[in-house]
Parts: structure tokens; C-alpha cells; sequence
């Protein structure tokens, strides 16, 4: 007799807590789960800001797939279409090749992307921060940039070399502000012509405020830690165009600069319009048990989901890690139900608060809507994010204890280029290493078509 086929799109935090939940609770004999993900890996996200900044080795916060989920079968790869009626996906393997996968019962976990504005130049020159190849291209991009500050002898090239802009300054975008000061003086301070080079950090938003979502108090907090160590703070102001040379701010000033990081936020995954279902806002329209009016065989839940607010009812539930690992594990109850397993549930969840690192012994936190500052909020954050990760726990204490006595790595590994990172990208997890090919093509042969 066939085992009935549960399939897990998306190995994010919705995703990877869902197959966690299943895995524990399922007669394997009976029921087969499947985790579709283009990469053998749950990514941390909340720590990558450490690793661009060269605080956190990578596999730290890259657990294993196979090695945390037994009995979970992986496959590697992009889901490209989803038909519900047919019960059935395509996907594209890492080498290319198209492949397909039947369907019991559907999970839709595929979280989001970077979130692109329609301003001139920013596709092109910004780069996000959702996936290691762009937390490894912006850890060697910076240090690339100082590196050849050092060589010139323009003092206009130098100033744009030693000058970052991030625009968004939600939680990504101020860690980011917050931890480059420290890097950037670090790799300086090896190059004696740069002695009386200014670093200059800008940090810019249209919000009124920096974590406009954040209680004020911690605002203020990351407000104050900011400036203290220099960071430009530029409220209600964005950009209107990003090119080669520099950025034109949206009160007309031109910054020059080399490294646009951007951050404004982020948008769900296109695959989910792509099914012709309704969405609102983007993401699937579910009902309060997380599954799709309609196909009940369908699930989904994280940023792929319009799950509302159970305290707020206007609105949706933020797409944060909080909101997705939760319902990850309701999506996985309640495909047991479907299944004659337990019973069906709403979601459920009170706000537990926030925390936001903002390096060098400082942090904002707000535990059970507790606002804390200083030591306090820097153990707290330090302590949930431990708690949070499923494993490689240790890891990453000894990431945090080594850069607390010695000095990081100032090299420039060259590994990711800047056309396999594009902003532009369904798949920020992924270098995009045929859109680099393309390019390399199309410069060498100007004027023909690039081959295939």
C-alpha cells in the first residue's frame, strides 16, 4: 500500500519547523514527508548581519537538513509551478533539469525575498541581505573597498570608497548600521594611509523613526547607540536613483559612494501569486486553520501565508521568524488532521517581543514587552537567539567568544562576485551563477548573442 505523500515547500522557519513537528509525530510506515529546498540547509537568518560583518563563520547558522530532520526525504531544488487540482509540482533541480513530485497533502513554506522598489539603478548596484552568498559578497565587498581606498590618491574616490549606504532601517538594516562602523574601522586600521580617513555609515528610512515597528524607548536606544558611533541617521528620506558613482537622495543631495546595501524589507516569494490563487497583500489567503479555501489538501503559512492577526484582525501577521515558526507547527497539527491524526486548531500567538543585536556589547530588547537596554538586552538577545537555533548552538558561543579576544579575519575571498548576488532574485539563498555567465558572455562578445 503507498504511504500518503506530505510535501514541505520552502526550508525556512516555516518550513523546517512544520517537517520537525511531522517527523515527531507521524507513522512513518504510513506517511511520507517530503521537504522541497533549494539548498541542504535552514539558514538563521537573524545572525547573517554577523556574518557580513565577519563576527559569525557561516556554518554557524547553516543547519543540516538531513542531519536534523530523520526520516525527512530532501529534495534539492526551485519549485517553478504548482498545480492543485492535478496535485502535483515541478521543480528544477541544482543541475538545471526539470523534474516533478505528486502530492497528498501540500505545505507551503516559501517565505519571501528581497523587496524591490521601482527607483532607477537600485537592481542594478544594491545589494540585499537575505542569503549567505550576499552576506559573504557584502563581508568581501567591504573589505574590497577600503582595500583599494588605500591605493588611490583621489581624494574623491577614497571618500565614496569609505562610505556606506543602507536604505531600511528595520531590523536587517540597522544591524547592518550598527555593526559596519566597527568592521570598517577594523580593516582601516591596517592601511596607515587611511589614518585620517572617516568611515561614513548612512543609515536611511522614511520612517520617522529607526525599527519604526519597535516601542519608541527601544527606537531611542537604537537611535542613541547609532550616532555614538557615527552612523549618519537620515528619517523620511530615501533615494531616487543609484548609479556608479553614487546615490541621489530624495531631498536631492548626491552621497558618492561604491556599497548601496539595501534592506528595505521584503516580499513574499513569487511563486505564491503564481499559482492563480487569491492573495492578499501577496500571500495566499488562508483560513484559520491554515489551510487554502477550496483544496483543503493545501497548507501554507510563514511570509507565503495571509494568516490574520488574532489580536490585531485588520491586518495580517508581520513576516517575521516568530509569526513563521509557529505556524509552521500548526500547518504540520493540522495536516494530521486532515489525515484523521488529532484534531484541527486555529492560530494562535501573543507578541513575545523583540530583539534587535546591535554589536559591540550593545542590543534592544523587549522580552514579554519589557523594554531593556544595555547589558541586560544584549544577554537576553544573545540568550533567545541560542535558544532559537536547532542545533550549532555551541558554534556560534564560540564565534561570539573569539571575537570578543581576538581579531577577525580581514580578507577578501573573492568567492561570490557582485552579478551572482543580484537584488533581483527569486532565490537569494542561491548565487546566481547563470545570470554571471550570461554577463561574462555577453562582454566578451558584444554586439552577438550569448551563447546558451
Amino acid at each position: 500500500m503507498a504511504r500518503t505523500r506530505v510535501v514541505i515547500v520552502g526550508g525556512g522557519f516555516a518550513g523546517y519547523h512544520a517537517a520537525q513537528h511531522l517527523t515527531k509525530n507521524v507513522d512513518h510506515d504510513e506517511i511520507e514527508i517530503v521537504l522541497v529546498n533549494p539548498t541542504d540547509y535552514f539558514l538563521y537568518v537573524p545572525l547573517l548581519p554577523e556574518v557580513g560583518s565577519g563576527i559569525v563563520d557561516p556554518r554557524s547558522i547553516t543547519i543540516s537538513l538531513p542531519g536534523t530532520l530523520p526520516n525527512v526525504r530532501l529534495v534539492l531544488g526551485n519549485v517553478t509551478t504548482i498545480d492543485p487540482d492535478r496535485q502535483e509540482l515541478s521543480y528544477d533541480d541544482p543541475e538545471g533539469n526539470a523534474d516533478s513530485l505528486s502530492f497528498d497533502r501540500l505545505v507551503l513554506a516559501a517565505g519571501s525575498v528581497n523587496k524591490l522598489l521601482p527607483i532607477p539603478g537600485v537592481a542594478k548596484h544594491g545589494h540585499g541581505f537575505r542569503g549567505i552568498p550576499e552576506a559573504l559578497y557584502f563581508r568581501d565587498h567591504v573589505t574590497r573597498q577600503i582595500e583599494l581606498a588605500a591605493m588611490t590618491d583621489d581624494p574623491q574616490e577614497r571618500d565614496a570608497r569609505c562610505t556606506f549606504v543602507v536604505v531600511g532601517a528595520g531590523y536587517t538594516g540597522t544591524e547592518v548600521a550598527a555593526q559596519g562602523p566597527s568592521f570598517t574601522e577594523t580593516l582601516a586600521a591596517r592601511h596607515p594611509e587611511l589614518r585620517d580617513q572617516p568611515m561614513r555609515w548612512k543609515l536611511l528610512d522614511l520612517a520617522p523613526r529607526v525599527l519604526p515597528e519597535l516601542d519608541r524607548r527601544l527606537s531611542r536606544t537604537a537611535d542613541d547607540v547609532l550616532r555614538e558611533r557615527g552612523v549618519e541617521i537620515l528619517t523620511e528620506t530615501s533615494i531616487t536613483e543609484s548609479t556608479e558613482e553614487g546615490v541621489t537622495l530624495s531631498n536631492d543631495q548626491f552621497v558618492r559612494t561604491r556599497s548601496l546595501v539595501w534592506c528595505v524589507g521584503v516580499r513574499p516569494d513569487p511563486l505564491v501569486e503564481s499559482l492563480g490563487l487569491e492573495t492578499q497583500q501577496g500571500r495566499l489567503v488562508v483560513d484559520k486553520h491554515l489551510s487554502v479555501p477550496s483544496y483543503p489538501h493545501v497548507f501554507a503559512c510563514g511570509d507565503a501565508a495571509a494568516v490574520t492577526d488574532p489580536h490585531h484582525p485588520e491586518r495580517l501577521t508581520p513576516m517575521t521568524a516568530q509569526h513563521a515558526v509557529r505556524q509552521g507547527k500548526l500547518a504540520a497539527r493540522n495536516v494530521l488532521a486532515s489525515l484523521g491524526h488529532g484534531t484541527f486548531a486555529a492560530y494562535r500567538h501573543r507578541d513575545l517581543g523583540f530583539v534587535v543585536d546591535l554589536g559591540a556589547g550593545k542590543a534592544a530588547a523587549n522580552p514579554l514587552h519589557i523594554p531593556l537596554s544595555g547589558l541586560p538586552a544584549k544577554t537576553v538577545t544573545r540568550g533567545y537567539h541560542l535558544a532559537a537555533m536547532p542545533t550549532n548552538r555551541l558554534r556560534v558561543a564560540i564565534d561570539w567568544a573569539l571575537d570578543a579576544v581576538a581579531t577577525r579575519p580581514r580578507v577578501q575571498l573573492g568567492l561570490v562576485r557582485s552579478g551572482t548576488v543580484p537584488l533581483d532574485t527569486a532565490s537569494p539563498e542561491l548565487p546566481d551563477l547563470r545570470s554571471e555567465r550570461a554577463n561574462a558572455e555577453a562582454e566578451a562578445n558584444p554586439g552577438g548573442e550569448a551563447r546558451s
